[in-house]
């Protein structure tokens, strides 16, 4: 399952995603991801959850966030909530160009049983219509 939050910058989407990452944290019999693009909310989420400063690891396309994204499951059968914090700016991709990397983040989904939330820098109404779907 992939759920988006979406909103302009300083709308308070990443307050929402860390909120909701430490929700999950809490209720959760899996282990819980949470990837940003810097160490800013490091203490903010819950100590139970897995924080990845995703910039570490050098990921300069799509295609390398997948990759990254494989990795992270492959290694950890327990996985089963990903928390993306800065979606695009991970991905170093346009709002235009994430259908591929969508379809590829629903097809691991539902394979091996992982949620993904996603935050959007992005005004939930100019969305694309593959994308509105997944709107919480």
């Amino acid at each position: 399952m992939i759920q988006v939050i979406a909103g302009r910058k300083g709308s308070g989407k990443t307050k929402r995603l860390i909120d909701l990452t430490n929700t999950t944290a809490r209720e959760a019999t899996h282990d819980v991801i949470f990837l940003d693009d810097d160490n800013r909310y490091m203490f903010d989420v819950d100590h139970k959850v897995r924080f990845i400063n995703a910039e570490d690891y050098h990921i300069h396309s799509a295609e390398m966030f997948i990759g990254f994204l494989c990795g992270i499951i492959s290694s950890n059968f327990d996985v089963g909530t990903v928390f993306v914090d800065a979606f695009l700016k991970l991905c170093h991709t346009e709002l235009a160009a994430t259908e591929p990397v969508v379809n590829t983040l629903e097809e691991l989904g539902s394979k091996h049983d992982v949620d993904f939330v996603l935050s959007l820098s992005a005004d939930p109404e100019e969305l694309p219509e593959y994308l509105k779907k997944y709107l919480i």
